[in-house]
């Protein structure tokens, strides 16, 4: 048996766990500003921004490790594609 389709399943599910996880922070820093203003009363747009901040610093582990997985699981799956098919060529 080729382990191939396992890598198939596996990279998919890294790759569906990357993408969701781009979507989320897209969905999270939608919202934020680039520059903020702050008065006397902006304390709750301060809590908000630090908010948003606070939870794109938490995903961003994640986000490195998925992305990584996922790439080097294409490359390994493309380097053992390409292996076979030299193999089957011969």
């Amino acid at each position: 048996m080729s382990a191939l389709p396992v890598l198939l399943i596996v990279w998919a599910v890294f790759s569906a766990c990357f993408l969701a996880l781009l979507a989320y922070k897209g969905q999270l820093t939608r919202y934020e500003e680039d520059q903020l203003f702050l008065g006397e009363n902006a304390t709750h747009e301060q809590q908000m921004q630090t908010e948003i901040v606070r939870k794109v610093t938490k995903i961003a582990p994640f986000v490195r490790v998925f992305g990584v997985a996922a790439a080097v699981m294409t490359a390994g799956i493309i380097g053992i594609f390409t292996f076979d098919a030299w193999q089957h060529l011969r």
